[in-house]
């Protein structure tokens, strides 16, 4: 089934018609939410594509797992943490992530921190 979600910016925050925002609240990560802008409810066979917005102060888990991540950042500026290097990055910077490599993103700024980040569907 393919389908169009339509972009609106609500306030600060980015959204997409149809697509729900959730509050990630797992140990490890902090002032995230995640929209899952492609994936289950598509039928999307081999990728999944998601929107996560950090909040000043936040971040996402500092971990290490077998999918690779393709990410392009939209808004704000943020660090990203690739093994034991740092970086910052900024909109349309984007980033590849390699499979079991450890990995975190963080917003150390005052605006909200958003990024398009693409993992293949191993489920």
């Amino acid at each position: 089934m393919s389908v169009v979600h339509k972009f609106k910016e609500n306030n600060r925050n980015y959204e997409w018609e149809g697509v729900e925002s959730f509050p990630l609240e797992i140990e490890g990560i902090k002032g995230a939410v995640k929209n899952i802008l492609i994936g289950e409810n598509e039928r999307a066979p081999h990728f999944i594509m998601r929107y996560f917005q950090l909040a000043h102060g936040g971040h996402s888990r500092l971990e290490r797992h077998a999918r690779e991540h393709e990410v392009i950042v939209l808004k704000g500026k943020g660090v990203v943490q690739i093994g034991e290097e740092k970086f910052d990055v900024t909109p349309f910077d984007v980033v590849f992530i390699e499979g079991s490599e450890l990995h975190q993103f963080s917003n150390l700024h005052d605006e909200p921190f958003g990024f398009v980040c693409v993992i293949p569907n191993l489920d």
